[in-house]
């Protein structure tokens, strides 16, 4: 694969993230006009950033650092970007207005306990986790990865997880 047609996977992926906040507007309006609560805004700013600095972080590396493309890595590298771009949107179809990128919870909403969330109780990040390390791998920028993943996981694991799981227990104390 040329840094051309990597370049347009990064900004493909880019593009999807764009749609991703689409939706979740419309989400964060439903759950709002139905009494939903944001937890955990402190973190959402540091989310964005990260994710926004992987994209860019992908193709500066393979540019700057002139990283190859292995096929031996590329090729599967891609099938799991993919692979977790179907898992996320499976996750966005199951939740329907459940999802967003945000921490809103709408009082007496329950948990949802079918599609991939019979299997694990937080897919989406399954994906997010995924996507981080193979998206830069597509191109050997192992230096992206690495610290997207450090970065990713103390974010997640320190603030993400941890609101998403106080928010819910107070919505089902409520």
């Amino acid at each position: 694969m040329s840094l051309a047609l990597y370049t347009v996977l990064v900004l493909a992926t880019g593009v999807e993230r764009l749609v991703e906040l689409v939706v979740s507007a419309r989400h964060a309006r439903w759950s709002f006009e139905r009494g939903g609560r944001e937890s955990g805004r402190g973190h959402f700013p540091a989310m964005v950033a990260l994710h926004t600095g992987l994209l860019v972080a992908c193709v500066a590396e393979a540019t700057l650092a002139d990283r190859p493309f292995l096929p031996w890595l590329g090729w599967p590298m891609l099938v799991v970007v993919l692979a977790a771009q179907a898992l996320r949107w499976w996750c966005i179809a199951t939740l329907g207005p459940q999802w967003n990128t945000r921490v809103i919870v709408v009082p007496g909403s329950g948990l949802v306990a079918r599609g991939p969330y019979r299997f694990l109780r937080h897919p989406n990040y399954v994906a997010v986790v995924a996507e981080g390390v193979a998206l830069p791998l597509v191109h050997t920028a192992w230096v992206t990865a690495l610290a997207f993943t450090v970065l990713n996981a103390v974010l997640l694991l320190g603030f993400r997880i941890p609101a998403e799981e106080r928010a819910l227990a107070d919505a089902r104390q409520a």
